[in-house]
């Protein structure tokens, strides 16, 4: 192992939820909602609406880069606990650790309707990630759901062949939707021009 290779722990306060294979670390001020998306991203798991999710950890999480992984995972004393607010602490499933696949900032003073390509990456412990920003009060459930079903049409390139959804392939056609080119007529304009 090399000397890059490992970097020591890093405890943050964030919360995160294992999704599918990937975990979700939720960042934000006290009082953003870390928790409820985190409660809310494993009641989407559990209801089918996204991949099976589970907590990895709540308020305080620990990061560290594992070769060519960024791992997040519970302090000890916090394994299995989440705050649901109304309820109070309560005890839940969760995982030992998972690799981090999204960052959501909430409360984000960068979160736009349509935010620059800019804003949607983040460097953390030499990794490039997909990042969501959020705005404050604006429910960011939705947000995640969308990342993770669907493609950004900005990217081509990043759509399987086998999986073209097209812009607007599930509605009828309209002034907005209709395109020139070959191919579906559901399709935008041009791609990547908006």
């Amino acid at each position: 192992m090399t000397a890059t290779a490992r970097i020591p722990d890093r405890t943050i306060h964030a919360s995160a939820v294992k999704v599918g294979d990937t975990a979700v670390l939720i960042r934000g001020p006290s009082g953003s909602g870390k928790s409820r998306l985190a409660f809310d991203l494993m009641l989407a798991g559990r209801a089918g609406q996204l991949p099976p999710a589970v907590l990895v950890g709540d308020d305080r999480v620990h990061l560290a880069r594992r070769d060519d992984r960024l791992m997040v995972r519970p302090p000890p004393a916090l394994a299995g606990l989440i705050e649901i607010r109304g309820l109070g602490i309560r005890r839940c499933d969760h995982v030992a650790d998972a690799v981090v696949g999204l960052v959501v900032d909430l409360d984000a003073a960068d979160a736009g309707r349509l935010p620059v390509p800019e804003s949607l990456v983040i460097e953390l412990f030499g990794f490039m990630l997909p990042r969501i920003p959020v705005a404050a009060g604006f429910h960011a459930l939705p947000l995640v759901a969308g990342f993770m079903t669907t493609t950004d049409a900005r990217n081509d390139a990043a759509m399987p062949p086998d999986c073209r959804k097209e812009f607007g392939n599930h509605i009828e056609p309209t002034i907005a939707t209709k395109s020139t080119r070959s191919g579906s007529p559901h399709c935008g304009k041009n791609r990547g021009e908006f």
